[in-house]
Order: structure tokens, then sequence, then C-alpha cells
């Protein structure tokens, strides 16, 4: 691949992984409109760690406070605060939808992705979202999120294995119909990111690892680059003009990509 090619699907990876537009829609529909060669395991990995390395340092300080927390929880069971239960909360979130890939993955690789499928549920997921922001009260922080939220969003997470979905969209439009305001809702559903990330990158380690896959270094560490400094912009761009915008640019831009792909596909 060339390296031109490498650059692109680094930046779509960081710019879209963390806005409700569904990064996977757009890996799997920028490679086929514009016919080139599949990017490959050892660029996925890249790209995937790219990614959490960025949330991971935009949020350093609530992920080390809550690691820090959760690990005392551990040690001690009576050292409960609220940190140490949100925590638990983000590993309970995570559950659903590392269970539902584990069951699903391979009828979703085969069936699931198709420009139709992401059409459809570009198009209705992002209606969702907007019927979130428009009717959620947006009055709580994410210190109030309790085990009922976690579960709730948790099983909406899972709703992302379908392509066309977002993983951040669904998330946040849970976390919108629960009450939580928008810049709660999106930091809650970037620190849900952290784990499902993780898991993804090292799962496709293991893979790499068991089938003897030569790696290109500078081609990883050129995607690991792109990918993670495109996605600290995004998220900071995301967070800095949400209250004043809101989620209808996005709704807007999900209904125009799937009226695009109906035409293009039907």
């Amino acid at each position: 691949m060339e390296l031109i090619q490498l650059i692109i699907i680094a930046l779509i990876q960081g710019v879209t992984e963390f806005l409700p537009v569904s990064s996977s829609a757009h890996l799997i529909l920028v490679p086929l409109l514009l016919n080139w060669q599949d990017q490959g395991l050892a660029i996925d990995i890249a790209a995937h760690f790219g990614t959490l390395f960025a949330v991971v340092f935009y949020l350093r300080k609530d992920v080390l406070r809550i690691l820090i927390a959760g690990i005392d929880s551990l040690r001690n069971k009576q050292a409960k605060t609220q940190d140490s239960r949100l925590f638990w909360y983000l590993v309970i979130t995570s559950l659903p939808v590392l269970a539902a890939g584990f069951l699903l993955r391979d009828f979703v690789s085969v069936y699931l992705r198709n420009p139709l499928i992401i059409a459809y549920a570009s198009i209705g997921f992002g209606l969702l979202l907007w019927y979130s922001d428009v009717t959620g009260k947006r009055l709580r922080q994410i210190e109030s999120i309790n085990l009922r939220d976690a579960i709730l969003i948790g099983l909406a997470q899972a709703l992302a294995l379908l392509p066309g979905t977002s993983r951040s969209g669904i998330t946040m439009t849970a976390a919108l119909m629960l009450g939580l305001d928008r810049k709660n809702a999106a930091r809650f559903s970037f620190l849900m990111a952290m784990p499902i990330l993780l898991v993804a990158g090292c799962n496709e380690v293991l893979k790499v690892v068991t089938s003897e896959l030569n790696i290109d270094i500078f081609n990883f560490a050129i995607t690991i680059l792109f990918s993670a400094v495109s996605a600290f912009l995004s998220i900071h761009v995301f967070m800095k003009f949400m209250d004043k915008v809101g989620m209808l640019p996005f709704v807007i831009y999900r209904v125009t990509l799937g009226g695009i792909l109906l035409f293009l596909f039907i």
C-alpha cells in the first residue's frame, strides 16, 4: 500500500473514531469506493493503538485517578469512592460488546460489511442521536452514573458491531437519553472506548504473532503517528465546540452519507 493511502487510512481512523459518525463505516467505504487493497492487520493494529494513545493522553488525569481508585478497591473492599465505582462501571459497559464481538464477529465480517447496511444504520442511528440530543434533559454529570446507567449504555455499545452505527454515537445517544449533558456523555463515551480499543488491539496483536506476519516498521509507525495526532485534535475540537453546535451537524452528515450510499448502491 502506498504511503499516501496509509496516511489517509490513519487520518480517517483518528478523526472518526471518537466522533458520532462511525469509523468502521468509513474504513470500509473509502477503500471500497477508491478500489484500494485491504490495508492489512498490522495497519489496523497501528491505527487502533494510535487512537488509544490519543484518548488516554487527552483524558490522562481522569484515567490515572480512576485506575488508582479501581486498584485500591481491589486491595481494600471498603475503599469505595465514586472513582472506584466508575472504574467498575467501565468494566461492566465493556462486557456486552466484548461478548457480542466474540460470538458474532464472523457473522458481522461476512454479512454486515455492506454499503446498504451502512447507509440504513447511518441514517437510523443518526436520527436517534438527534432525538436524544433534542429531548435529553442534559442535567446529569458523569459522577451521577449508576449501575443501571452502566448496563444500559453497555448494551447500547454492543449495537456498534453493526457498521454505520458508530460506537461513540450510540453510547452518547444512550447517555443523553439517560439525562447526561453533552460533554459528560462524550467524556464517558471516550472513557468507554479505552478498554475496547485495548482489547481489540491486543487481539489483533495475537493474530499477528500466531500468523508470523512481517510488519513494516516505518508504515506501522506512520500509521500510529497520524491516527494519534488526528484523534487527539478531533477530540479536542469536538469537546471545545460541542455545546455550541450540538449533535445536529453530525446528524446531517450521517443522513447525507446514508442518502448518497443509497443512491449509489440501490
